[in-house]
């Protein structure tokens, strides 16, 4: 299974605003999308965390690049800040093990 873990901070008031309004639709889309096992939102330390689980890699890429979340990548710059981390594993880690390692092994965005 494939797990992504991501935490981003809105820009600004406006940002924060834009931020909502793509990331509702996108986390729907997730949750919807061929190969999510798990899907779940939590804000940690000033992050805007999202935490899901998919059958495989290219599952999870096949959402990432399309609908609401691809909208969501392209004005992302100039929204938000932050960092994403995927790795596979045979199990959902729980938020505060999840936001460690997005924190110590997070690609910054």
């Amino acid at each position: 299974m494939y797990i992504s873990i991501t935490g981003l901070k809105p820009k600004g008031i406006l940002g924060y605003f834009k931020f909502w309004m793509l990331a509702i639709p996108s986390f729907n889309q997730a949750q919807a999308a061929k190969g999510n096992l798990h899907s779940s939102v939590k804000k940690m330390h000033g992050f805007q965390c999202t935490l899901t689980a998919w059958e495989s890699r290219e599952l999870m890429m096949q959402f990432m690049r399309s609908g609401a979340h691809l909208k969501a990548m392209k004005a992302f710059s100039a929204i938000a800040t932050g960092k994403s981390f995927g790795y596979e594993s045979e199990t959902v880690p729980d938020w505060e093990n999840a936001f460690t390692m997005l924190l110590e092994k997070g690609k910054n965005h």
